[in-house]
């Protein structure tokens, strides 16, 4: 039997950094499953999905340990439902959110209030800004996968989003994506 581990990771960004956490991963038997890593500001982070054999939780949590200083890692234990391969036998639908528009505090934050209305939860979520370049000043652009309810009621979903979009002068499309792996 195997044990679900989610890794968070943050540490200055240098070279070797995923070298050293796999090569702890591998040797307390771990496997790596799943991650979204990247560079922000100097600073490499992310989350990595690890399966490892329950009676090497411990062994893995220890190997860990001497990670502090290149990188600082919390181990959290996956939920029941993580486990690979728990999502393809579950039908899900999901939704792709785009964003784009003048960069100013709050954006996330009215989108995120949006879908949560709705009952969706953000699986991804992925932004940054860029010069805006005819207009000057800074876009902010932003895409959001977000796992829908079945009870979901996209028209009115779109509605909200076009409502809010108006408000805070940014163009914001909703696609729905085929996550739904039955027939």
């Amino acid at each position: 039997m195997t044990t679900t581990l989610v890794l968070s990771v943050i540490g200055n960004d240098r070279a070797g950094l995923v070298k050293s956490l796999a090569d702890v991963i591998e040797a307390s038997g771990g496997n790596w499953e799943r991650s979204h890593l990247s560079e922000l500001a100097g600073k490499f982070a992310g989350i990595v999905v690890v399966t490892v054999p329950e009676d090497r939780v411990d062994e893995l949590r220890g190997a860990l340990a001497p990670l502090q200083g290149l990188l600082d890692v919390s181990v959290h234990y996956g939920s029941s439902g993580d486990s690979p391969g728990a999502a393809a036998e579950t039908a899900r639908r999901e939704v792709r959110v785009e964003l784009l528009g003048n960069d100013r505090p709050g954006i996330v934050g009215a989108v995120s209030g949006v879908l949560a209305k709705h009952g969706l939860s953000v699986a991804e979520l992925e932004s940054g800004t860029r010069d805006a370049p005819m207009a000057g000043g800074r876009l902010f652009e932003a895409t959001a996968v977000a796992t829908v309810p079945a009870d979901t009621d996209l028209e009115a979903l779109q509605a909200d989003l076009e409502e809010l979009a108006t408000e805070i002068m940014v163009d914001v499309s909703l696609r729905a994506t085929d996550a739904d792996p039955t027939p």
